[in-house]
């Protein structure tokens, strides 16, 4: 089992930035790939993020590939989002998430999120 815990997340204008944090316990996060998801308001969870293991790899979707950092320090059991130049389009509920690498998708374990909010 492994619990994750959401953090940094909050009101920022357009074209600011914020770190998020993930907090892992239980099972070493160092077990698992992790990954970053959001779900704006009335849409589906999207998946933004992910990176491996040992912090290696890393993968991003495309609409956010160049403002976002996903970053990992396993001796902490912590996970960071940095987003830079947000956009309102990027104002969600924001989810960490663990899993081996191939089902990162469809992760069993799960935060409950941190909201963020980007105003114009």
């Amino acid at each position: 089992q492994v619990q994750l815990v959401e953090s940094g997340g909050g009101l920022v204008q357009a074209g600011g930035s914020l770190r998020l944090s993930c907090a892992a316990s239980g099972r070493t996060e160092s077990d698992y790939a992790m990954g970053w998801f959001r779900q704006p308001p009335g849409k589906e969870r999207e998946f933004l993020a992910a990176i491996s293991r040992t912090g290696v790899a890393t993968y991003y979707e495309d609409s956010v590939k160049g403002r976002f950092t996903i970053s990992r320090d396993n001796a902490k059991n912590t996970v960071h989002l940095q987003m830079n130049s947000l956009k309102t389009e990027d104002t969600a509920v924001y989810y960490c998430a663990a899993d081996r690498w191939e089902r990162l998708m469809e992760a069993e374990y799960w935060g409950k999120g941190t909201l963020v909010t980007v105003s114009s």
